[in-house]
């Protein structure tokens, strides 16, 4: 098996793999469209405009949110969280709700150490055709 046949095989008997993560088979290229890995956001300034990607992990939408959407983002160095505003989402809802894999650009925002990206941007990235899944509020 090549390395995308096995993850395939590894998500969809386990829903995980022992091999390296999705993401870290396309680094080389998301590195070139200036895509930030989820650990290298923390040493950016507050109010950069940055990219992210990865498999969705986590799709949150509380009733007291007033529309926005919290999307928890995994990539080979850990996760990364966006804020989809609800004008965003409603441009983008079948992206938002059922993408696997995202890229998300927009502005960095950091207090405390609690970093996020106040999404700008989205589209979907065609990683792999392994059937990850996320925990989603639909």
């Amino acid at each position: 098996m090549n390395p995308e046949e096995r993850m395939v095989a590894d998500y969809a008997g386990t829903s995980m793999t022992v091999g390296r993560h999705p993401m870290a088979h396309c680094r080389d290229e998301l590195r070139n469209m200036n895509v930030y890995r989820a650990n290298d956001l923390r040493t950016l300034r507050h109010g950069v405009i940055a990219r992210i990607a990865g498999c969705v992990i986590a799709r949150q939408r509380p009733g007291t949110a007033h529309g926005f959407i919290f999307l928890s983002i995994e990539d080979e160095t850990g996760i990364a969280n966006a804020i989809i505003d609800p004008e965003l989402y409603a441009r983008n809802r079948s992206l938002v709700t059922c993408a696997r894999f995202l890229l998300v650009e927009g502005t960095l925002q950091n207090s405390d150490n609690v970093i996020h990206i106040r999404a700008r941007h989205i589209e979907e990235l065609n990683v792999t055709a392994a059937p990850t899944q996320s925990h989603d509020f639909h």
